[in-house]
């Protein structure tokens, strides 16, 4: 019988062949990955090695100099060392820097203590700091010694110059970099160093000179302070620092983290508005005039300008921009950046027309904006405007451009209307149309829709003119509301008391708190008249309410004329506030305090 001899013989199948191919593939980059951080260990140690041997041969070359001789050149004590070098070592490029300050030690007393010590150098400090840009992973190596003279003191012929550095909190800040230069003396001294742990730098024995040390401080992601050259009449308030015989100077530093702070240009309906200019001031002073910071800015395309490089301050913000006027800010002025934190602005912007008072109103106790303060405006007795504070504002005053639009765009169109209103006799003005010497005896027209860019509550509603001709009757003029968080497609127009069954019919009503919380509206207009020789006119229907982008504490008056005007701030609890103010500028802010 035949016999298959093949049978019993067994080979790989592929999953076993890409196992073992796999587990083969594992143990071989394990074993490759161990050899190669071997061989970077031993590189690195042998970096190390390099680096201690080149930070010895520093300090052998300073144990054979002079002690006169023993200081970095150009800087104090002057001497024969470079303060950086680049030095090759077994084909390695090191940077060597040294570091030499004169130190007064306590054992015969400290410059300007007790007792004082007139011949303050008692010894030197030589750090020797090794790095290797090009060594992966290698930390630079530091190395500290001390230097002796084998002669006794002398009286120092020099002074001292302490260098302190702080946060914004009054907490020291140690290494900061603090960069000395004084060119006042041949060779000039630069001084590039760190403070230690207590914020302190102190060169001992520096060369006398008045106001010849200008000194900058800073750190990485810190504000930068300094001294500043006096020059005329203008006196800074930290000039360059000045060294006195046998005496110490010191100056005081503040730098803390810095911080981003984005500005948004935006209108009261939160529709961003872009590349509006304006001008940003800090309150720090170089002198009695110059400020630190002071710049003229502008938002992009998009309504945004952010920086991330600025400095705790509290910082002012105007209106520069050539075609809108800043109507709210969002913190008020003064806005306070802290460190190390991200601030957020608003702008509210509307067109230029021409002159325009921004009135702040701040609670005299916290600072804090005043809410539904009453500001009236008036001029030669008369009042021109009462607003109140944290309430925008949506108005329309032109129906000319007719129906068919559903969102409010245009500002002469409106959605739809009966046929019963003229809209164009004159434009500018609702009246019932007029045929054949007769007027209609009623009209409706719907607006298009409102958005107040965020969900809003409303306060009223007015119109213009509030009087109308007797003979048109009682209640001429009425008006409804819708409201929505989203546009409906049927809107559902409510009265004062919250139904559809009631109107408006008085101008400056109270608007039915079931709107509140909604950021979509509409009006809808009625008007009716009991004699046909007689109409009803509107020229203006406007609504108060407050969103996300009202400025809070904040009213603006535009359209003004240059000269004085009068204006009247109150509130139930406060103290009411009377001032003239004179205009004569396109833009001007008005802070009022409220004493409770």
């Amino acid at each position: 019988m035949f016999r298959n001899n093949f049978s019993n013989k067994k080979g790989f199948t592929l999953i076993e062949t890409l196992v073992g191919t796999a587990v083969f593939l594992i143990i071989a980059t394990a074993s490759y990955q161990a050899y190669v951080s071997l061989f970077a260990l031993i590189s690195l140690n042998q970096y190390k090695i390099l680096a201690l041997n080149l930070a010895n041969e520093q300090f052998e070359i300073v144990r054979n100099l002079s002690y006169s001789r023993v200081g970095v050149t150009g800087s104090i004590p002057n001497g024969d060392i470079p303060h950086i070098q680049t030095l090759t070592r077994g084909g390695v490029p090191f940077i060597v820097t040294t570091t030499i300050r004169n130190v007064d030690q306590p054992f015969d007393g400290t410059l300007g203590g007790t007792p004082n010590d007139i011949s303050p150098a008692d010894n030197k400090m030589v750090e020797v700091q090794i790095d290797c840009p090009t060594c992966k992973s290698f930390t630079p190596v530091n190395l500290t010694t001390t230097v002796a003279p084998k002669n006794l003191e002398t009286a120092s012929t020099n002074g001292a110059l302490f260098v302190k550095v702080f946060d914004a909190n009054g907490i020291v800040v140690s290494d900061a970099s603090v960069h000395i230069v004084n060119n006042k003396v041949s060779p000039a001294i630069v001084i590039d160093d760190t403070t230690d742990n207590n914020g302190f730098l102190q060169i001992v024995d520096a060369p006398l000179g008045v106001e010849a040390y200008e000194i900058t401080v800073t750190k990485s992601g810190y504000s930068t302070d300094k001294t500043y050259p006096s020059s005329g009449s203008s006196i800074p308030l930290k000039p360059h620092a000045t060294v006195v015989l046998q005496q110490v100077t010191q100056i005081s530093f503040a730098i803390d983290k810095l911080s981003t702070a984005s500005f948004s240009s935006v209108s009261p309906t939160c529709v961003s508005v872009p590349n509006i200019s304006f001008s940003l001031t800090g309150s720090k002073m170089i002198d009695q005039d110059t400020h630190k910071y002071s710049s003229n800015l502008a938002t992009n395309a998009s309504g945004v300008y952010s920086n991330s490089s600025m400095e705790w301050d509290s910082y002012t913000v105007k209106g520069i921009d050539t075609s809108y006027d800043i109507v709210g800010i969002n913190p008020l002025n003064d806005i306070a950046i802290n460190p190390n934190s991200n601030q957020t602005v608003d702008l509210i912007v509307l067109p230029k027309d021409p002159n325009s008072l921004l009135v702040t109103v701040k609670d005299g106790t916290t600072y804090l904006p005043v809410t539904d303060a009453v500001v009236t405006l008036s001029q030669d007795g008369f009042s021109i405007d009462t607003k109140i504070t944290n309430q925008g504002f949506i108005n329309q005053t032109d129906w000319s451009g007719g129906s068919g639009q559903s969102t409010y765009t245009d500002t002469t169109k409106y959605s739809s209307d009966d046929g019963n209103i003229d809209i164009s006799n004159p434009n500018g003005e609702l009246k019932l149309k007029n045929a054949f010497g007769n007027y209609n005896p009623n009209g409706v027209l719907e607006s298009s829709t409102f958005d107040t860019g965020s969900f809003s509550n409303f306060h009223n509603v007015s119109w213009l003119p509030s009087d109308q001709p007797v003979n048109a009757g009682a209640q001429s003029v009425k008006i409804q509301l819708a409201s929505s968080t989203s546009p409906p497609t049927v809107w559902d127009y409510k009265g004062p008391d919250g139904s559809s069954g009631t109107y408006y019919t008085v101008s400056d009503s109270s608007i039915s708190s079931v709107h509140n919380g909604d950021r979509y509206i509409r009006y809808k207009v009625f008007l009716s008249t009991q004699s046909s020789t007689s109409t009803p006119n509107i020229s203006d229907i406007s609504f108060t309410f407050t969103s996300s982008c009202t400025p809070p504490g904040q009213v603006i008056f535009s359209g003004l004329s240059s000269g004085t005007y009068h204006i009247s701030v109150s509130k139930t609890g406060y103290t009411t506030v009377e001032a003239d103010i004179s205009v004569s500028s396109s833009w001007k802010e008005q802070e009022i305090i409220l004493a409770p």
